[in-house]
């Protein structure tokens, strides 16, 4: 987009905005080697935070300087050797089950959704990123100056967080795949997708993905975590990644894109962003 549609938008200028953006949009060169890095970064995610919720990794150094966690709690039983066999509590249960339906999703994402290239160093980057998020979620979980909020099974935290999880999550998912299902039909070449979940919010997968975040560290963290880990997404998509993308969206789609926002004035979050 140009400098003065940003300035109307109140969005920040390209030269500004570019540095940031982890992909190259327009492209469709082939990065098997840096998508292959990204599933491994986030298959590594899940026996990382396993290891902290199951034996407390890490939580070694905490101890040290005084800092208490809470004991292993009594393993849940589900009648499922394979989940039984994890020996973990009912509520670390439920947050190991965020980490993995997080990394699953972002496994499918790269390997089935997406075309867009993905280097080595971005896929480091973006797994890293989210593993050292789930470990703030998962070691939040464990101090001791949370145990009131995870005295009880369920409690409040986990049932809202849980359910913005699930609710982001999918969001993402199948938006992302309805723009997959429009972009893989030639009619539509040249055409921005703005129909079914993204009638909602322009970049409706971006908000998604902050719902499910938000969720997350609400179920490990309580009610403050989970709104600054939503405050810092929501920042960050609509003064980096929304601006870039809406550039880079302005020039590919013209006057579609202009109608889009017009029809669609919602950028992240419908009704509020």
């Amino acid at each position: 987009m140009a400098e003065k549609a940003h300035a109307d938008a109140g969005e920040k200028p390209a030269s500004s905005i570019h540095k940031f953006d982890l992909i190259t949009r327009g492209d469709r060169t082939p990065t098997p080697g840096g998508k292959a890095a990204f599933v491994l970064a986030r298959a590594l995610d899940i026996p990382i935070q396993y290891s902290i919720l199951a034996h407390g990794a890490g939580t070694a150094l905490l101890h040290q300087v005084g800092v208490r966690t809470l004991p292993t709690g009594h393993p849940g039983h589900t009648g499922f050797p394979l989940i039984d066999n994890l020996g973990l509590s009912p509520y670390r249960l439920v947050l190991f089950g965020m980490t993995v339906g997080s990394a699953l999703k972002q496994i499918i994402w790269v390997t089935t959704i997406s075309k867009d290239p993905m280097d080595t160093k971005a896929a480091l980057i973006v797994g890293v990123l989210n593993t050292v998020m789930n470990g703030i979620n998962n070691y939040a979980f464990l101090l001791d100056f949370a145990a009131s909020t995870h005295s009880d099974f369920p409690q409040a935290p986990l049932l809202v967080g849980g359910t913005l999880y699930v609710v982001g999550i999918l969001t993402e998912l199948i938006s992302e795949i309805q723009r997959k299902r429009f972009k893989d039909d030639p009619r539509n070449e040249g055409k921005p997708y703005t129909g079914g979940l993204w009638k909602l919010a322009r970049h409706i997968n971006y908000g998604a993905y902050t719902v499910w975040r938000a969720g997350y560290a609400m179920a490990a963290g309580g009610w403050l975590l989970g709104a600054a880990i939503g405050a810092l997404f929501a920042y960050d998509f609509t003064t980096r990644a929304i601006p870039s993308l809406d550039e880079y969206c302005s020039k590919r789609y013209g006057a579609d894109w202009e109608q889009f926002k017009r029809q669609t004035k919602y950028r992240l979050l419908p009704g509020l962003l």
